[in-house]
């Protein structure tokens, strides 16, 4: 398998990947808030958007691939 071939397989592990780290991100910040720290929901819901904007980058290379 080339490098290309296996960047591709790779950015594809990284966006689903990606995807669930996002999901629990969010999950453990409604957790924080239902146990009242939202100090800790807010930093994990933070979080979980930065992560959900590298799927805007993951999506390009997928395409360009």
């Amino acid at each position: 398998m080339d490098d290309l071939s296996k960047l591709k397989h790779l950015v594809s592990h990284w966006y689903e990947h990606n995807d669930q780290h996002a999901r629990t991100f969010e999950e453990w910040a409604e957790r924080m808030r239902r146990a009242g720290r939202e100090d800790l929901a807010e930093e994990l819901s933070h979080l979980a958007q930065s992560t959900r904007s590298m799927d805007h980058v993951l999506g390009k290379m997928e395409r360009l691939l």
